[in-house]
C-alpha cells in the first residue's frame, strides 16, 4: 500500500502522525540543513504527503522508523486494533521480574491437558472408597480393615511422597517425559487390577504402581499451571483440580453399574480406556514455558534445607493434617452407609455426592481466593471441614439426608485442598523452583495420606465396627 494512501485512510489517525513526525524530525534532522520552521506550524499547511518528506530531504528508512517509533503505539491505542498490544496488556509479572501470560490459548490448553491427567490419576486416587468396599466384601472379604487400609494407605502415600524427586527433575526437565511415564503406569494399573485375587497383588498393582503412576501426572499437571498464571493461578489450578472431582464422580458411578453386569474384572478394564484417553490428551498437552536445565545435582535432586524457612515449614505442617484426616471420610463413607443400613447400590453412589460436592469446592474457592487471599480462604475451607465432620457426619447414624448433606458440604469444603494448598505454596519461592517447593512439601504430608487410613481403620476395629471413633479422628485432624 502507498504511503499518500495510507495517510489517507483515516483522518485522525492522519492528524496524529503529523504532529508526531514534526516531533520526531526535531529530534533527529541535522541543525545546519534542518528546514527553518520545522518544529512549528508551516504557513503552507502541515506535513501531509510523500512529497514533503521528500522536499525536507526525509529518507524513505526514516519514515519507516518514524511508522514504528512511539507514534505507532500510539496509533494502535487510539484505533484499538493491534492485537500484539491487546496481548501485552493480559501479561502480568512478579517480584522477581518473571512474567506470565495469564490467557491465551497456548495457557489455557495446559490447564484442560492437566484436567485430563488429573481426571485419570486423581479420579482413581478419589474411588478408593468403592474399590476398598468391594474388595473387602470380596477378595479381601478375609482381611480386615486395617489390612485393607494399608493397600490405599500406601497409594495416597506414594501418589504425593514421590514428588520429592519428580518435581526437581520437573523444574530442571519439563513434564513430557514424566507425564507419559504416569500414564503408562495408570493405564498398566487398570488392566492388570482384574487379574489380581491376592493380597499381594493388590498391594503391587494399587499401592504401588497406581501410587507412582498418580504422582507422575499430578506433579508436573499441577506445577505446569504456574509457569502460566500469576495473578490467575488460584483459579486455573482450582478448574485443572476439578478434574479429579469428576473422575470421583463417574468412576464409581460406571463401577457401581458395572460390577454386578460384566464382573469386576471387565468394568475395572472399562475405566482402564477411559484413563487411556485422558492420559493420551495429558501428554499432548501438559507443557513447561522455562528452558530446561542441566541434569546436575543441583537440579533434580531433593532440597530438605528449605524447611528453614518458618512460612514453609508451618504451611507443610497445616496441610499434612488437612490430608491426614481428608482420605478418612473419602475411604470409609461407603463402608459407613453399608453398616448403616443404607442399600448397597446407594452406598456406593454416596461417594460421588461426595466428589460432585468436591468439584465445586475445587473451583469457586480458587476464583474467591485470587481476591481475598489464598491462604485466608484456605483456613476458612478447613474451618469448615471441622465444623461439618463434629455436626453432621458424627450425629449422621443411618439418616440418609444428612449424610447427603455432610457429603456435599465436606466434599465443598475439602475441594480446595487440591486447589489452593499448591498456589499457598507458590507464594512463597520463585517460580522456576515451584516444582521443587511444592513435591517437598508433599513428601511429608504424604505420611500423613499413608497413616490416616490404616489409622481410621484400626480405630474402626477397636470400636467394634462402630465409627464414632473415626469421625472424631477426622474432625481432630
Amino acid at each position: 500500500m502507498s504511503t499518500n494512501a495510507r495517510l489517507q485512510a483515516n483522518p485522525r489517525i492522519d492528524a496524529i502522525e503529523q504532529v508526531c513526525s514534526k516531533e520526531l524530525l526535531a529530534q533527529t534532522a541535522p541543525h545546519d540543513t534542518a528546514p527553518p520552521g520545522l518544529s512549528e506550524t508551516r504557513s503552507d499547511g502541515p506535513l501531509s504527503s510523500a512529497d514533503d518528506v521528500e522536499q525536507y530531504g526525509l529518507s524513505w528508512e526514516t519514515r519507516a522508523a518514524l511508522e514504528h517509533s512511539h507514534c505507532r503505539l500510539s496509533l494502535e491505542s487510539q484505533s484499538g486494533h493491534s492485537a500484539h498490544r491487546t496481548s501485552m496488556d493480559r501479561e502480568t509479572s512478579d517480584t522477581d521480574g518473571n512474567t506470565y501470560p495469564e490467557g491465551g490459548l497456548e495457557a489455557w490448553l495446559v490447564v484442560f491437558g492437566s484436567w485430563a491427567g488429573l481426571f485419570a490419576a486423581l479420579g482413581l486416587v478419589n474411588t478408593i472408597g468403592t474399590f476398598q468396599t468391594y474388595l473387602e466384601t470380596h477378595q479381601l472379604k478375609e482381611y480386615g480393615y486395617r489390612s485393607t487400609g494399608w493397600i490405599f494407605g500406601m497409594y495416597a502415600f506414594l501418589t504425593f511422597f514421590c514428588g520429592v524427586q519428580i518435581g526437581p527433575i520437573f523444574d530442571a526437565k519439563g513434564p513430557r517425559f514424566l507425564v507419559f511415564a504416569g500414564s503408562v503406569l495408570v493405564v498398566v494399573q487398570m488392566i492388570t487390577l482384574g487379574f489380581c485375587t491376592q493380597y499381594w497383588h493388590f498391594m503391587l498393582v494399587i499401592g504401588v504402581t497406581g501410587g507412582l503412576g498418580a504422582s507422575l501426572i499430578f506433579t508436573p499437571a499441577i506445577s505446569a499451571i504456574g509457569h502460566f498464571f500469576n495473578e490467575k493461578r488460584g483459579v486455573a489450578t482450582g478448574i485443572a483440580a476439578t478434574g479429579g472431582s469428576v473422575g470421583g464422580i463417574i468412576f464409581p458411578l460406571i463401577l457401581e453399574k458395572l460390577f454386578p453386569l460384566i464382573g469386576f474384572s471387565w468394568a475395572t478394564r472399562v475405566v482402564g480406556l477411559i484413563c487411556l484417553i485422558l492420559v493420551l490428551l495429558a501428554c499432548l498437552l501438559v507443557k513447561s514455558r522455562l528452558p530446561k536445565k542441566p541434569a546436575s545435582k543441583e537440579n533434580v535432586l531433593p532440597d530438605f534445607r528449605i524447611f528453614r524457612e518458618p512460612k514453609f515449614a508451618l504451611t507443610t505442617a497445616g496441610i499434612f493434617f488437612i490430608e491426614w484426616g481428608l482420605f478418612v471420610p473419602i475411604s470409609y463413607i461407603s463402608s459407613y452407609a453399608l453398616a448403616h443400613g443404607v442399600s448397597s447400590q446407594f452406598s456406593y453412589q454416596i461417594l460421588a455426592v461426595l466428589n460432585a460436592g468436591s468439584f465445586f469446592g475445587r473451583w469457586i474457592p480458587g476464583y474467591v481466593a485470587d481476591s481475598l487471599g489464598h491462604y485466608n480462604t484456605l483456613i476458612a475451607t478447613v474451618a469448615l471441614c471441622l465444623v461439618c465432620n463434629a455436626c453432621l457426619w458424627l450425629p449422621a447414624g443411618d439418616s440418609v439426608p444428612v449424610l447427603v448433606v455432610y457429603c456435599i458440604i465436606f466434599g465443598f469444603a475439602s475441594g480446595s485442598n487440591i486447589s489452593l494448598a499448591p498456589v499457598c505454596i507458590s507464594q512463597l519461592c520463585k517460580v522456576e523452583n515451584y516444582g521443587r517447593y511444592y513435591a517437598t512439601s508433599y513428601t511429608i504430608v504424604s505420611f500423613g495420606t499413608l497413616t490416616g487410613i490404616p489409622i481410621a481403620g484400626e480405630i474402626l476395629s477397636q470400636c467394634n465396627g462402630e465409627y464414632w471413633g473415626v469421625v472424631t479422628f477426622a474432625t481432630c485432624c
